[in-house]
């Protein structure tokens, strides 16, 4: 029985004008052109009982208000519920600051956002949205999984937690099969490229999306790029340099092991949709006395410039560099916490969204924010069909870290706001309440 219906489009948002490329903290990035176009990718789905959009922007992150604004527009445009709307980012490090990451390091030469770029990026991702509810027409689903293990591993240790899975959506006409859109989750950093570029790109992402539209899905078919919980994992120890060829190269090798995964898929016509959603609060961090945060600044900060003196391996002072980061920010979280300005911070994020759209027996968790792997890992043990989309219709001003990582510091775990590992077991139990309620897990 023919009951689904689709739609997708997409918009091109890459900054009309030179602006501050995000994602990297003590370099000028001030863009110079654009390499490969920043896109918004929408997807309406109806199964004839309610109907579910997603829309894929590559940036670095999606502000919280800003991705509330964005769905009461669609939503009143659509006649489509606000909570049944997913917006999300790629997480690319090449695009424009999207986001005000307070504090800045005292040396940072990253701006606020452009408020003018920011209402472009709403405007994009309302008119995608909306693009995709025009076209639909009835359609079929292919659901599979590809292997994306080579795009990149655990970015502390290659051997650490990964998760290689990349679930794929692949929709086309019910009648003339021709592919209507893709979407796919990878839970991979999209860092192949870094300071020193200055060109807006869409990353390795962007590049899949090119391989999959020349050798897949043909080059009008809107690519959903969807990055899962990728917050300690990194193309860095497969890449060979960081460069558009390395992208490129890593990009294909993705949209292969998608095409291979989507090559004998079963289509269905019939899925049916369900939504669910839940606000949580998170517990904040508790920062150190000032003097010595500042203190573990200028230690990490010598280790690396011994390990650079040593000639060590590029990967290997690379972590080292990006833990300086995080005493850095560190630093400035202590003094704003002796301050009493923490709450400023937390307030911008919070509560917390979790949402849940199922498509079938799939289950798309979208969770605001950088979370580690294991966390992701953690929920799928309960559901193998429930796929974490992360950066989604918010973010969380920094990590959200297991205890392992707390233990150890470094980056991630010094560049967080909320309590580690408390606010990612909170998320995790209340994504598993919501697909018990959903019925996609049994209440243990």
């Amino acid at each position: 029985m023919q009951t689904l219906r689709a739609g997708a489009a997409a918009v091109n948002i890459s900054p009309r004008r030179p602006l501050f490329l995000a994602g990297y903290p003590n370099g000028e990035r001030i863009s110079t052109g654009v390499h490969d176009p920043l896109l918004s990718s929408a997807l309406w789905l109806d199964d004839g009982t309610r109907a579910v959009i997603f829309v894929a922007n590559d940036v670095i992150f999606i502000p919280k208000a800003l991705a509330h604004r964005a769905r009461q527009r669609i939503a009143k445009q659509t006649g489509v519920p606000a909570g049944n709307i997913m917006i999300t980012a790629t997480h690319t490090h090449s695009g424009p600051v999207t986001v005000d990451r307070q504090p800045r390091p005292p040396a940072s030469v990253v701006p606020p956002p452009d408020a003018q770029f920011l209402a472009e990026l709403e405007d994009g991702i309302v008119r995608a949205a909306c693009a995709a509810h025009r076209q639909a027409r009835p359609a079929e689903i292919g659901l599979a999984v590809a292997d994306g293990a080579a795009v990149g591993t655990n970015r502390r240790n290659p051997l650490g937690p990964a998760n290689p899975r990349v679930p794929v959506l692949l929709v086309r006409g019910a009648a003339d099969h021709v592919p209507l859109a893709l979407m796919l989750v990878c839970s991979m950093h999209p860092t192949v490229l870094h300071e020193d570029s200055k060109l807006v790109s869409a990353d390795f992402p962007g590049m899949t999306r090119q391989y999959l539209q020349q050798h897949v899905v043909g080059e009008d078919c809107p690519v959903l790029h969807h990055t899962g919980a990728a917050g300690n994992q990194s193309p860095r120890h497969v890449t060979r340099g960081n460069t558009f060829a390395e992208a490129e190269r890593l990009g294909a090798l993705l949209g292969a092991a998608i095409a291979q995964a989507v090559a004998a898929v079963e289509f269905h016509r019939d899925l049916p949709l369900a939504v669910g959603s839940a606000e949580v609060d998170l517990p904040r961090q508790q920062f150190p006395a000032v003097p010595e945060a500042e203190a573990d600044e200028r230690r990490a900060f010598e280790r690396l410039e011994a390990m650079r003196r040593n000639g060590e391996p590029r990967a290997a002072v690379r972590t080292a560099e990006c833990d300086w980061f995080g005493a850095v920010r560190r630093a400035g979280l202590a003094r704003l916490a002796a301050g009493g300005r923490l709450e400023e911070l937390a307030a911008v994020c919070l509560p917390a969204e979790i949402q849940v759209i199922c498509i079938g027996q799939w289950a798309f968790v979208g969770w605001p924010g950088e979370f580690f792997v294991e966390f992701a890992l953690d929920l799928s043990r309960a559901q193998p069909n429930a796929h974490v989309i992360a950066y989604a219709n918010g973010e969380t001003n920094g990590y959200l870290v297991t205890a392992e990582a707390v233990a150890e510091g470094g980056y991630e775990a010094a560049n967080a706001i909320f309590l580690s590992p408390a606010s990612g077991e909170r998320v995790v139990a209340q994504s598993r309440e919501l697909l018990a309620q959903l019925r996609l897990v049994k209440v243990t």
